[in-house]
């Protein structure tokens, strides 16, 4: 088993929780091993012996966040005009669940909202997508949640081009 009992564990979806139990359960037949994850106030069942990708890892490191950095702070793309193939080119830099894909969503995003209105679905995969940086910032960098906002939007600031 890769976690153990206690642990703090990241769910590629839900972010931070904690390893509360390992069990056993039977679904369609089979019997199998499941971590159980808390987060918040949900408890989510994560096979064990994933066979695919496992949606849980270990924290990112407070070192790798200088990484995360450069890529907050950089140039933004430029989104598709049109918000649903937006909203599909978002959703798919997503996919893998990768702090970095994370970051330069919320980065291009940030760069697109300073020069046009952000579409509903734009403006909650924004708040989604930081909620679950910041999440992490937290636990990995151990500093409160209004700091690593702060430094986000300073960060995110840093991303625009800058005017003569």
């Amino acid at each position: 088993m890769e976690f153990q009992i206690g642990e703090i564990v990241i769910h590629s979806v839900y972010g931070p929780g904690e390893i509360v139990q390992i069990d056993e359960k039977n679904l369609s037949g089979h019997t199998d091993l499941y971590y159980a994850v808390q987060i918040h106030d949900m408890t989510l069942y994560v096979p064990v012996d994933d066979s695919r990708q496992s949606s849980l890892r270990q924290p990112t490191p407070d070192k790798e966040f200088k990484h995360l950095f450069v890529i907050l702070r950089g140039p933004g793309q430029e989104l598709p005009i049109d918000r649903i193939d937006r909203k599909v080119y978002l959703i798919g830099q997503l996919k893998d669940g990768s702090l970095e894909s994370i970051c330069r969503v919320i980065r291009d995003l940030y760069t697109y909202s300073q020069s046009k209105k952000l579409s509903e679905s734009d403006a909650l995969l924004y708040e989604r997508a930081q909620k679950f940086l910041l999440s992490e910032w937290v636990l990995s960098l151990s500093v409160p949640s209004t700091q690593a906002e702060q430094e986000l939007h300073q960060l995110l600031r840093e991303s625009l081009p800058k005017r003569n």
